[in-house]
């Protein structure tokens, strides 16, 4: 996407902090701001955030007072700890809210007020007005950190979604809704000048919309797809491999549906080390001795949870990034410590995140200082219709030249001809694993298979036998069945020879024939009961023509 003359930018200023302090469980309840909390417990080791000696400040205007914030590309809401509560010129909610981050939390009402970020303009944007905050941003003279992710992320939102309001969006949402002329991406570019403890300021830039002109050549580099690719939640991208020197380690994954053969990394701008979650021990092992297990004299430190490292081991390594190979500058490999420069720690930390499960690498400005990154929240089609995330990483060191700047600030001699060859063909493309539940069941199966269609096909036969039998049964029963006869009437009057007869007292009868009578019983005909048995014959009672009666 070309970018604007109209565009908006900015420098950012990184300061660092004189103090090394023990890292302690969160003070704040959880939410669903952000899921990294680090392990409880854990209490003999430093925090990822007090270790470090520098973050990334830029200026916003909230309720026409500017404040420093951390830009945070881990987070999605913005909250501000002004010098008074509540902050001055702001509408003050009844919803109090916490926000927990990587380390560290806010609590207060959320508020509105009108917000002011590189130029552009907002008239309502929800924040929360901390009351109380823990959070070693602070300690670095920020006043609050502005969440530069998905709205889906922002749990303001969600929370005032609860209340019925749709006006809890993020700060990024709103600052394109206010400029929708604007390209919607941001890009970052964490400038190094020196060692990270020589100096007291060192500027980078942010900007909207628009690329450094210096750093151009970013608008042909790959767009790489966030994970998931569609409606994420945070700036995912799958990692495809860790180089050092000539030696690659595959990463694997424990994020639910990502390939198993990449790991899930948050490109997040506040953090300034990169944590590897270590829910499953083998992974940080694996690549963390990848990196600095080959190293003479380096060796994991369990009282602090880092490796140490000799300040004067250069570590040229890279990572494999959507296809791209990207090199790292050694001084942020193995960066020295602000509270003693001859002591130098590993920046890829061992760090156990006990409740992340959409990642499982945290990238920080350790690695994004070797970077020009771009985060693009989806280009406009013809129809108006916004395409799936992305970024784009564009390399700004050559493994030659930071190693001359690397023996510069540490002494010893540069290394040339540094090449780091990546992944590429069918070892490159993603794999997906099923779970061991799954693969378990369906080893199971194939090993009982055999058995299992031998019954399947007796049940079968017998089935077909019963059929059989069964037809065969019909069949006779139905020809040996009989057949019900219909008995014929007698349909001419039978041949009788006239007779008369003589009945004392009567007159002579005429001659008659007897008419034909079927003999057949139907089921029409009348029962007639039988007369009564004949018991003897009473001559008084007796009238001309009467007969004995039978017994039938």
């Amino acid at each position: 996407m070309a970018a604007v003359s109209s565009a908006h930018k900015f420098t950012v200023k990184k300061v660092k902090t004189q103090t090394l302090s023990p890292r302690s469980p969160s003070n704040g309840p959880s939410d669903f701001q952000v899921s990294v909390d680090a392990e409880a417990g854990d209490a003999n080791s430093f925090d990822i955030e007090s270790v470090h000696d520098l973050i990334y400040l830029a200026n916003i205007t909230v309720g026409g007072i500017e404040y420093g914030v951390q830009l945070d590309t881990g987070s999605s809401d913005l909250f501000i700890k002004g010098d008074t509560y509540p902050i001055p010129s702001t509408t003050e909610t009844s919803t109090m809210h916490n926000l927990t981050y990587a380390i560290g939390w806010a609590y207060g009402h959320i508020a509105y007020s009108p917000v002011e970020f590189l130029g552009i303009s907002v008239p309502s944007q929800a924040f929360v007005d901390a009351s109380t905050a823990n959070n070693p941003a602070l300690g670095f003279g920020a006043q609050g950190i502005a969440g530069l992710g998905f709205t889906r992320l922002s749990s303001i939102d969600l929370a005032l979604n609860g209340t019925q309001q749709s006006t809890g969006r993020s700060l990024l949402y709103n600052l394109f809704e206010a400029n929708p002329a604007e390209p919607n991406f941001i890009a970052f570019a964490l400038s190094r000048k020196g060692e990270a403890g020589s100096v007291n300021e060192v500027e980078g830039s942010f900007s909207i919309g628009e690329y450094e002109p210096e750093y151009a050549a970013v608008s042909g580099s790959v767009r790489i797809p966030t994970w998931p690719i569609h409606f994420p939640f945070r700036w995912n991208l799958l990692l495809d491999a860790v180089i050092v020197k000539d030696k690659i380690t595959t990463p694997t994954t424990s994020v639910v549906g990502a390939p198993s053969n990449k790991a899930v990394v948050l490109m997040d701008s506040g953090s300034s080390y990169s944590s590897l979650n270590v829910q499953y021990r083998y992974v940080s092992e694996e690549v963390c001795n990848a990196i600095y297990g080959n190293v003479p004299g380096a060796a994991f430190d369990p009282s602090i949870g880092y490796w140490r490292v000799p300040c004067s081991a250069e570590i040229n390594m890279a990572l494999q990034i959507g296809g791209e190979v990207i090199p790292l500058h050694p001084l942020d490999v193995n960066p020295t410590t602000a509270f003693d420069p001859t002591m130098c720690i590993g920046s890829f930390v061992p760090q156990k995140i006990a409740i992340a499960k959409d990642f499982d690498w945290l990238i920080g400005d350790n690695v994004l200082r070797s970077v020009y990154s771009v985060y693009d929240f989806g280009d406009f089609d013809a129809s108006g219709k916004m395409g799936d995330p992305y970024m784009k990483l564009f390399p700004l060191i050559t493994p030659d030249g930071a190693s001359a700047e690397f023996h510069k600030e540490r002494g010893g001699t540069p290394k040339t001809g540094i090449t780091f060859t990546g992944l590429n063909g069918q070892s490159i493309a993603p794999s997906f694993a099923i779970s061991t539940d799954i693969s378990d069941s369906l080893e199971m199966i194939g090993k009982f298979m055999p058995a299992m269609l031998g019954v399947v096909a007796l049940n079968a036969l017998i089935v077909i036998v019963c059929c059989i039998v069964w037809l065969v049964s019909f069949c006779r029963k139905r020809k040996s069945r009989p057949t019900a006869r219909n008995p014929r009437a007698r349909m001419s009057p039978m041949p009788m020879n006239p007779r008369n007869s003589y009945i004392a007292g009567l007159p002579p009868v005429q001659p008659h024939t007897y008419e034909p009578v079927s003999m057949a019983l139907t089921e029409d005909t009348l029962f007639a009961p039988p007369s009564p048995a004949f018991h003897g014959f009473d001559s008084s009672k007796a009238r001309p023509g009467d007969r004995p009666k039978s017994v039938a």
